[in-house]
């Protein structure tokens, strides 16, 4: 570095320079009228140090930044008046605007082309009249009627503005709607279908388990638990419908019949799936399954069904199968019913769907109010109306109800109307001594401590620990503190309880077909000696408890069946055998809507006629 270098490397940032001057940075220096440092910005153009305007005031520059001409509004010599900048307006006033240059104004003409001249596409250039001197351009005057803003007509002479018509490109095909269930809703639906059709699990527990295991939207919860549901109420009606396309279905992979039997109810049961999606959806779910050889059958299947479901040959009455596919039942079942009831009350109970799917809540009578149990429910945002029985409500639009706060809270508990009338059936007095067997889960055993007021004691007995568990699980939530929850076996007689209950309630184990409309799955469980099994545990169930029923007191017994051989029936061969006991009215506490249904060995709910589901209920006195 030279030494006059070094020297201004040492010079302060704010000292002046050798000659006069301010710093270098950027500013003027004063030995010389528009001169500048070393970092200073470029003069656009004009030499450094070359004076400009009058003294003290800066340049005056032309349009886009560059010097204006000299002659106008602008001179070099010192002193000179100034014009006016070329982008001030004449007119106005101000701080009002800007007016047009004193100089003529010059048409703008893109690189290339001559002034005067206007391109072509092809650039070839082509005359263009010229804006007389002072007239205001075209992009700066207002528009007139018919004319676009911001265009000349005078480019084009003789000839006003006219619009070429747009060439608009061809609309696109619509896209297909996406699949209305999700892959991950598809998954959960198969898997529930497989564990109850093939390892007989609960539809209903099941499906709350895998939503607990998968992240799925609510629309697709809603959407998977209809389907598998669907499913399964008219499993029967859909195999008929692919027996027809199929030439042995038994020898077919059961979770591949799976696919088949859930695209088919999409098919012809559900309208809101598209049929290509269906197929699309069971192919995809055939090749998750690692059976990418059946895919071409799975899909050939499903487009032969869709063609032909208007022309199968459904049973007609009279058939041997009609009731079985017709209403989805195995044929032994309809036939049971049948013979049960006459063939009116028959038709209709096979034929019954529940179209409500409301669920049913009571208050804890022990910690709240009517009032203030209504006030509750107004604050909640599903859909409520009045039970059928005093204080209840049925509830529409809930979702993981069992998580709501007031129902951890322990101020509603979720209870279907029957098993509250079997609990109003019995009607314990305050302080009694109450055994509730096979009480798992609970709800009736709970139902009895709050009618009670948490006086007495409410035995509640289940042969399985950890249903047991559910018991106690729930008697803490409610606060109800005279249930005793104990693993027994209610039909092993315990001598120590001889005679010594006011009360004795047996919900006994029975084929559950009063809930087939919620609960469809428990009649692909049953089979005749199913059935028969479970006749001969309620016959010994009842000669075993009833002997815990001190003298005055009450028996009642109850299933949640529409089979007359495990209700009336039953009831009929206990009385025969234990002339102790005898059928006894039922107290005021039931409706009397239900009390005049009542017939010779017991009350009969039956869902299409009573609107809850199928339940029987028998109260006997020992005298």
């Amino acid at each position: 570095m030279s030494e006059s270098g070094k020297r201004d490397r040492q010079k302060p940032r704010g000292e002046a320079r050798p000659g006069g001057g301010k710093p270098r940075w950027g500013k003027p220096v004063a030995g010389g009228q528009g001169a500048r440092g070393k970092y200073a910005r470029p003069s656009f153009g004009r030499p450094a140090g070359k004076p400009s305007g009058s003294p003290g005031k800066p340049p005056v520059r032309g349009p886009y930044g560059r010097p204006a001409p000299k002659g106008e509004g602008n001179t070099d010599a010192p002193g000179a008046v100034r014009d006016k900048p070329a982008f001030k307006r004449a007119d106005a006033l101000p701080g009002q605007g800007r007016a047009p240059s004193a100089r003529p104004s010059r048409p703008y003409a893109p690189r290339g082309v001559k002034p005067g001249t206007r391109p072509a596409k092809d650039g070839r250039a082509f005359p263009s009249s010229p804006v007389p001197d002072g007239a205001k351009r075209p992009f700066n005057r207002p528009s007139r009627p018919g004319e676009s803003r911001g265009l000349n007509p005078a480019a084009r002479p003789g000839a006003g503005f006219q619009r070429r018509p747009a060439v608009r490109p061809a609309p696109r095909p619509a896209a297909p709607p996406p699949p209305s269930l999700s892959a991950d809703a598809r998954r959960v639906a198969l898997l529930v279908l497989n564990r109850v059709l093939t390892d007989e699990a609960y539809a209903s527990l099941t499906l709350d388990e895998m939503f607990r295991k998968m992240r799925l939207t609510q629309k697709d919860k809603r959407l998977a638990a209809a389907i598998v549901y669907r499913t399964l109420e008219n499993l029967y009606r859909i195999d008929f419908a692919l027996d027809q396309f199929l030439k042995d279905r038994s020898a077919l992979d059961p979770r591949v019949l799976n696919v088949l039997r859930l695209s088919a109810c999409q098919i012809l049961l559900m309208d809101k799936i598209p049929d290509f999606a269906a197929v699309n959806e069971a192919v995809d779910l055939t090749r998750s399954l690692g059976r990418e050889e059946l895919t071409g059958l799975v899909n050939g299947v499903l487009r032969a069904l869709i063609r032909g479901r208007e022309t199968l040959p459904w049973p007609r009455p009279g058939d041997d199968n009609y009731h079985s596919v017709t209403h989805s039942l195995p044929r032994w079942l309809a036939e049971e019913i049948l013979e049960g009831y006459p063939p009116e009350v028959a038709e209709a109970i096979l034929s019954y769907r529940n179209p409500e799917h409301a669920v049913t809540l009571r208050r804890n009578e022990t910690l709240v109010t009517q009032a203030e149990f209504d006030s509750l429910l107004k604050k909640k945002v599903w859909q409520v109306k009045d039970g059928l029985l005093p204080g209840v409500a049925r509830v529409t639009g809930t979702s993981d109800i069992g998580l709501d706060a007031d129902f951890l809270a322990g101020r509603f508990s979720i209870q279907g109307e029957g098993s509250m009338l079997a609990v109003l059936a019995l009607s314990p007095k305050a302080g009694a001594q109450v055994l509730d067997c096979c009480a798992a889960p609970g709800g009736k055993a709970c139902y009895l401590g709050e009618r009670m007021q948490n006086t007495g004691r409410v035995h509640a007995w289940d042969v399985h620990e950890h249903r047991v568990e559910l018991i106690q699980a729930q008697a803490q939530r409610l606060r109800l503190y005279n249930i005793r929850p104990a693993v027994r076996d209610s039909a092993v007689y315990l001598e120590r309880f001889e005679q010594t209950m006011d009360a004795v309630l047996l919900d006994a184990p029975c084929s559950g077909t009063g809930v087939m409309d919620n609960k469809p799955d428990v009649k692909y469980r049953l089979t005749p000696e199913g059935l028969e099994s479970l006749l001969a545990l309620q016959e010994s169930l009842l000669d075993t408890v009833c002997r815990y029923v001190k003298p005055g007191g009450v028996l009642l017994y109850a299933t949640c069946s529409l089979l007359p051989r495990e209700n009336a029936v039953q009831v009929e061969r206990f009385l025969n055998r234990h002339p102790e006991f005898h059928l006894d009215a039922l107290p005021p506490a039931v409706p009397e809507a239900f009390i005049g249904e009542t017939g010779s060995f017991g009350l009969q709910l039956l869902p299409h006629r009573d609107g809850t589901e199928g339940f029987f209920i028998a109260r006997m006195r020992r005298v």
